[in-house]
């Protein structure tokens, strides 16, 4: 076997659970979402998470935290699977492989389904990867989607937004965290953005993306997002989003205030969306507009949400999402839900112009203040920012509850107020709550 074996963090930790606790495989990991919190987790629930990644240093949280790596080819599933199979037979064992990044939970899938470990259909689970081929079939089954083409170049682009009528979305047919999806208005700014699109060769990741984009007819109307865990509907999720024509997620408000009829109705349509695709195992992210006719799916992501949704789950219903996928990853029992004050929000701290990051201010503050229950500042100092119209262009985030949907808002945008990135050659204003 090739793979190199580090031990990121403490040795002495790392090697003295080796030995006694099985092992949770994770491979690779998002960046600043939730992929901390799948080893803690996992170590709480008396597991040894080791991270398999091309780059281990990626992850800063990996050294912190003492969490065994092993570097390896992690687009190689055949090894893979080797490296899977290596810790399956050392010591306590292997009890489970999945992912936080969308990128690999059709690998990890794979993967854990051949060595007999829980997994959802990687099969399914790999459909959802393309995007054309997952309204395809979710229009097969009735499930409402916006009308769509995948296109492989410019001018064929073109044709098809005067087809769908304007405006149209452009967005490349596999990706996520709205990375390279723009709201075009007339032929000219789709022949712009498909050019762009198009001449991508590789992905935020590094990884080959197919000369390949989708266009589709823009649906009016507020987004949501539906949380679901074994077809069970967990939350429906209010989306704010920045100005148009870019779709950065600048906040999420739980549950959503809207009526409980419309709940009901965006919860049943994510449902349906699920069995078209032959999903319903583990955690799913079902994005929905709610349209003039009615709720259409945008797109489904058979993974847990990121974006902070399950902190602000927990802190809002007392449902642990991550402990779920945990739970459900390794083959263990799921802990019981508890109770929270029903609400919380999410409000995200915005890059407004690239630069060096040179300090970051109001950090504390903002942890300290009223229904606060999560502040967290991804940008410091000598960080390059660049602004992507994604969720890169995020630096920190603030979860707080309140008893309504209005209070928690209002509390989660005062504390984002007062964190303040500056960057080089500017002064506070250069980081914005969302």
């Amino acid at each position: 076997m090739t793979t190199e074996k580090e031990t990121a963090g403490t040795a002495g930790t790392a090697a003295g659970a080796a030995g006694t606790a099985p092992v949770l495989a994770l491979l690779e990991s998002n960046t600043t979402g939730s992929g901390r919190e799948f080893c803690a987790v996992a170590q709480g629930r008396g597991l040894r998470p080791v991270l398999l990644a091309g780059s281990p240093e990626r992850y800063p949280y990996a050294a912190a935290d003492g969490v065994d790596t092993v570097r390896l080819d992690t687009g190689d599933r055949d090894a893979v699977l080797r490296a899977c199979a290596e810790l399956a037979e050392r010591g306590a064992g292997l009890v489970g492989v999945t992912s936080s990044s969308e990128y690999f939970m059709a690998s990890a899938a794979e993967v854990a389904g051949k060595l007999g470990l829980p997994a959802p259909d990687g099969d399914a689970v790999a459909g959802c990867r393309r995007k054309d081929r997952q309204r395809e079939l979710l229009a097969a089954a009735g499930v409402p989607v916006p009308g769509f083409r995948a296109v492989t170049e410019t001018g064929e682009a073109a044709r098809a937004a005067d087809r769908l009528g304007y405006p149209v979305v452009l967005k490349p047919v596999s990706g996520s965290g709205s990375v390279g999806v723009r709201l075009c208005a007339d032929r000219a700014e789709v022949a712009g953005w498909a050019d762009l699109l198009l001449s991508r060769e590789v992905d935020e990741r590094g990884a080959p993306v197919p000369r390949e984009i989708l266009v589709e007819s823009a649906v009016s109307g507020p987004e949501f997002s539906v949380e679901t865990f074994d077809r069970e509907v967990v939350a429906v999720v209010g989306k704010r989003l920045g100005a148009e024509p870019y779709f950065v997620e600048t906040g999420h408000d739980i549950p959503a205030p809207v009526a409980c009829g419309v709940q009901t109705e965006l919860g049943r349509t994510a449902l349906r969306a699920l069995d078209a695709l032959g999903l319903g195992w583990g955690a799913a992210h079902v994005e929905l507009r709610l349209g003039p006719k009615g709720p259409v799916v945008i797109e489904v992501n058979p993974r847990l949400a990121g974006g902070m949704i399950p902190a602000a789950v927990l802190a809002a219903r007392g449902v642990d999402l991550v402990d779920r996928v945990i739970a459900r990853a390794s083959g263990q029992p799921a802990a019981t839900a508890g109770r929270g004050p029903g609400h919380a929000a999410v409000r995200f701290v915005t890059a407004r112009r690239a630069g060096e990051v040179t300090a970051v201010h109001g950090l504390a503050e903002a942890e300290r203040a009223p229904g606060v229950v999560h502040a967290h500042c991804t940008a410091v100092p000598g960080r390059r920012v660049e602004i992507t119209h994604s969720f890169r262009d995020r630096l920190g985030c603030v979860v707080a509850t309140g008893s309504g949907a209005a209070e928690a808002g209002a509390r989660a945008e005062a504390a984002a107020g007062l964190v303040r990135v500056e960057l080089a050659g500017g002064g506070d204003s250069d980081g914005a709550g969302g």
